[in-house]
């Protein structure tokens, strides 16, 4: 039996046991969500259309894992103006395992209740290491990263959430914590080595 579910303004055929990346969910690995947005439920001449959605159905399933997209990169240039600008994206997702497809207003497993009750606990301090910032930032008073051609005021307070409050900060960037800043952050390699050239020629 399978199902089409609704989450995240997209939908989505699913069947038990499938694995499937969705828009981010709340949640850590080993939690259990349930979709209530069903669409349609069902195999062939028993299958039930909802209008739009079929009453006392709901899917259950797993988290996976919680990660992020490939980056998306947007160019911009404007001819003749000597202007250009380059940002990166990177959406989040959630990787979700179907468990169970319920019809007729059926309830979860004890088990599945019990799975999602208890993973929290066991997850906690993994949400408390991912919170950890890329760098630790100096003593002193800051630098006003806007002075930085391509840096604003998003992208400076972006930034400094991660640790990095310093003209000396950017300019001693190494390539390996470009990538690290790259993977993390969006933003480019070829923006933060601009900006690293440009923090070179402040701190002299």
């Amino acid at each position: 039996m399978f199902a089409v579910i609704k989450t995240g303004g997209k939908q989505y055929r699913v069947a038990a046991n499938d694995v499937l990346t969705i828009e981010k969910l709340e949640g850590a690995a080993g939690d259990t969500v349930e979709f209530n947005e069903i669409l349609m439920v069902g195999e062939g001449a028993g299958a039930t259309v909802g209008a739009p959605l079929v009453e006392g159905a709901m899917v259950v399933a797993e988290v996976v894992e919680q990660g992020r997209a490939r980056k998306v990169i947007a160019f911009k240039k404007r001819r003749r103006q000597n202007s250009k600008r380059m940002r990166g994206h990177r959406q989040h997702q959630t990787v979700v395992k179907i468990i169970d497809i319920l019809t007729g207003g059926a309830k979860p497993s004890k088990k599945a209740a019990a799975k999602k009750e208890a993973a929290p606990k066991v997850e906690a301090p993994k949400a408390e290491t991912a919170a950890a910032t890329l760098f630790k930032a100096p003593k002193g008073e800051p630098d006003d990263l806007t002075t930085i051609k391509g840096i604003g005021p998003v992208a400076a307070g972006q930034l400094n959430e991660q640790g990095i409050t310093t003209f000396a900060q950017i300019a001693k960037l190494s390539d390996k914590d470009i990538t690290r800043i790259d993977e993390a952050m969006p933003f480019s390699t070829d923006q933060i080595s601009d900006w690293r050239d440009q923090a070179k020629a402040l701190v002299k």
